[in-house]
């Protein structure tokens, strides 16, 4: 057999063992099922909030008294609420809101956090005990508690409530990040490039961000999920985004203490939709941080 049958032949092997993508999605499912669950909850929630409406025949903030608490039925498959506005539609609709202030909060959190996680990491010294005292200063606050103060003192407009959250986010954010850059400030190649009178802004940008983007992704990934819950904890308490605009939070102020006993599905369903939402986003950011993290895919 000639060298270039042997290459042949090597070539061949190669491709009868490269999975096809079906194959490597059965693999990924088999091998992190609540991580696929949680993916495809997340994939749901987007086609809602991307495609609502042409999702429900039915306007999410027009009243129809007619209409009032009808429970379940083949017309309003999760009943109507005290407006007689279809739960289903509001649910649908308020995927929109919950992914837009999750996805807005979680990504500025994050990307400020790792900016200023990687800052300390690199630099050390003074400004690192600083960002430190002043970390620990906002870590102190339950998430919530910070989002409270800050919508009570700016108002509940959804740019204010988008800020609130992502002013509670940055702290923790920011923590997990220092502790990876400080493991990488320490490597042989960091050293290299300061001696060769690199910038720190070229090593910063250069060599160290891309060696925390993955804890970076799993904390966005998470993040989001706190973020929904805190939205929708702020709309529960009237200090989130305000009617008519749909919101799980809101639906469950409006059913949870009237209509408890009369029109339960008016609190079950949008408490569901949240717990569903949060499951699904800390399901996929485990999953992501089990497939990053070396030292988990050694064991």
């Amino acid at each position: 057999m000639t060298a270039a049958d042997i290459a042949s032949a090597h070539d061949l092997a190669e491709l009868r063992s490269q999975k096809t993508l079906p194959q490597k999605a059965a693999d990924l499912i088999r091998k992190q099922p609540l991580g696929a669950f949680g993916g495809a909850i997340v994939l749901l929630m987007m086609v809602m909030a991307v495609f609502a409406p042409f999702l429900t025949a039915y306007d999410p903030v027009d009243n129809s008294f007619p209409d009032m608490l009808l429970a379940p039925n083949a017309d309003h498959w999760m009943g109507t609420d005290q407006f007689g506005r279809d739960v289903l539609t509001r649910i649908i609709f308020g995927a929109r809101t919950a992914l837009m202030v999750g996805l807005v909060s979680a990504f500025l959190g994050a990307t400020i956090g790792l900016m200023l996680g990687v800052a300390s990491g690199y630099f050390g010294g003074t400004f690192d005990l600083l960002f430190n005292r002043i970390v620990d200063v906002f870590m102190s606050f339950p998430t919530l508690i910070m989002a409270l103060a800050i919508v009570s003192v700016l108002g509940s407009e959804l740019h204010h409530v988008i800020l609130a959250i992502t002013t509670a986010i940055v702290p923790r954010s920011a923590r997990i990040v220092r502790s990876n850059a400080l493991q990488i400030s320490e490597f042989p190649y960091i050293d290299a490039a300061r001696a060769l009178g690199f910038r720190a802004s070229r090593i910063i940008l250069r060599h160290m961000l891309p060696n925390v983007m993955a804890p970076y992704l799993i904390i966005f990934t998470g993040a989001i999920g706190r973020a929904i819950l805190a939205e929708a904890a702020l709309s529960y308490l009237g200090l989130g985004v305000q009617e008519p605009t749909a919101t799980w939070g809101l639906m469950l102020q409006g059913g949870a203490e009237d209509f408890a006993e009369s029109a339960p599905w008016m609190a079950f369903f949008p408490g569901f939709a949240i717990a569903l939402a949060v499951f699904g986003f800390f399901m996929l950011g485990d999953a992501m941080r089990d497939a990053f993290d070396p030292r988990l895919r050694r064991q």
